[in-house]
């Protein structure tokens, strides 16, 4: 009998422990990943219990939200930034758990090592006290973000408890226009279906547009998944994904990996798969896509002009109007050509070698206009090797750009890497909602790296596309 089910169920079911009388199901966790912002109160609680980390072997941490990405000297300067730092230290010792800290060339955000070093693979579930924890689902994994209580409950039982959430397929054929990146692709699809949208669903992205994307630009989808409501979002594994794992350190090597290669093709959705729902984009309806309001639904293509709130049914309007007035944005106005203070370029989204080599093809040559501050933020000390290697700092450097070490910096600004006041960031991270980015009044624009640097060239929303 042919099996019938998504890759989801058959992940899903692999890794169920049993039904729980809440009619949860207790889940076993394949790989942990932990940071330094929501791990020190899990172990508290381990402290607290007598408790031991059940399988450190399959848990691994890193730092990168405190992180600053300028000056890197113990002590740091911010006090709590070093608490959290010394706590992380002190905890992966005391309980056995591997961490890649500063002094270690594989540190790097939480979302970007885990793939980077092969410990990211198809048929896993993964869990993570980070939102964005469903990058990891570009590799055909089941990845989930989790708060410090389930962080604790993972550390100390290996197993969450969760309700088993429907799956949507989400496919975009056809192919995608110049200046179109995997950025503008998530974007166009939170602002079709809502950031509401996902709520108690998984999405299974399918479709030409995504077999033809590289491993970074599915991890870019993948990663936005949360912000369209979903409890995690999937690719399923392909060659792609078998190229980009093979000769990773944490990957099976030799004879075992081609045994674990087939295994995890095997894993993808069934041909005949049934989903609890379906939805369908042309690729050719895409352009590069910029937000303009208070979350990553409200988007516009840089074409266009801006909404108005009556276009909007009439329970969402007061949300619209409140987005109009926290950016101080003019309804049906055009968002191209609205001047920026920032242009930012990194983040678990985009801070990976293809994010830096799309930005520099833009940059090369150029200048970066007066009066704007723009930083690279490589998403891991591998990356920003890689990009040196490459000559991209020299690239972004000679335009004007801030060449930083790597780290979470301004996506959501829990290191000294802030906006300052009414400022207007060009960013290429994953949230633009206030206050996100460190100032209470701050105004975030999401949009691919590209259209960052070409906002950062301009000193104003551009449209890369005249730039290529």
């Amino acid at each position: 009998m042919s099996d019938r089910r998504s890759l989801f169920e058959k992940v899903w079911d692999l890794h169920s422990v049993r039904q729980l009388p809440s009619g949860q199901t207790q889940l076993f966790i394949g790989l942990h990943l932990i940071h330094e912002v929501t791990s020190p109160q899990a172990f508290a609680i381990l402290r607290d219990r007598g408790l031991k980390v059940s399988y450190p072997e399959r848990t691994v941490a890193t730092v990168d939200h405190i992180v600053p990405t300028d000056v890197q000297l113990r002590p740091f300067a911010d006090g709590l930034a070093e608490e959290m730092m010394s706590a992380i230290e002190r905890n992966c010792r005391d309980f056995g758990v591997r961490l890649f800290d500063l002094k270690d060339e594989r540190q790097g955000v939480v979302h970007i090592v885990g793939p980077e070093q092969g410990l990211t693979q198809p048929g896993m579930t993964i869990a993570c006290g980070d939102s964005h924890t469903s990058t990891h689902g570009a590799f055909g994994a089941i990845a989930f973000g989790i708060g410090t209580s389930q962080v604790a409950d993972v550390l100390a039982t290996q197993t969450l408890a969760m309700s088993r959430p429907k799956v949507r397929r989400i496919e975009v054929n056809g192919q995608l226009r110049a200046g179109v990146f995997a950025k503008d692709v998530i974007l166009h699809i939170i602002r079709k279906l809502g950031v509401q949208g996902g709520v108690g669903y998984a999405y299974e992205y399918a479709g030409e547009v995504f077999d033809r994307m590289s491993m970074e630009e599915r991890m870019t989808v993948c990663n936005m998944s949360i912000e369209g409501g979903a409890r995690c979002g999937y690719i399923n594994p392909d060659q792609t994904t078998v190229d980009y794992l093979k000769g990773r350190p944490f990957a099976p090597q030799g004879a075992e990996f081609d045994k674990a290669a087939a295994w995890w093709l095997s894993l993808a959705s069934s041909p005949d798969a049934t989903f609890d729902d379906r939805v369908s984009y042309d690729a050719a309806d895409i352009e590069p896509t910029v937000t303009w309001g208070i979350n990553p639904a409200q988007s516009v293509g840089v074409s266009e002009h801006l909404p108005h709130v009556a276009d909007f049914p009439n329970d969402e309007q007061k949300g619209i109007g409140e987005a109009f007035q926290y950016m101080g944005l003019e309804e049906g106005a055009e968002l191209k050509g609205l001047k920026i203070n920032v242009a930012f370029i990194g983040s678990c989204t985009n801070g990976r070698i293809s994010d830096l080599r799309e930005a520099a093809a833009i940059v090369r040559g150029r200048k970066v206009a007066p009066g704007i501050k723009a930083l690279v933020v490589p998403g891991s000390q591998l990356v920003r090797k890689q990009a040196m290697a490459e000559g991209l700092d020299k690239v972004f450097e000679e335009a004007g750009f801030e060449w930083r070490g790597a780290g979470c910096s301004m996506c959501l600004a829990m290191n000294p890497d802030k906006l300052k006041g009414r400022e207007i960031c060009a960013s290429s991270s994953n949230r633009n909602f206030k206050g996100r980015q460190g100032s209470p009044t701050g105004r975030t624009l999401l949009m691919s790296p590209a259209m960052v640097a070409a906002a950062a060239l301009k000193g104003e929303v551009a449209d890369v596309r005249e730039l290529l």
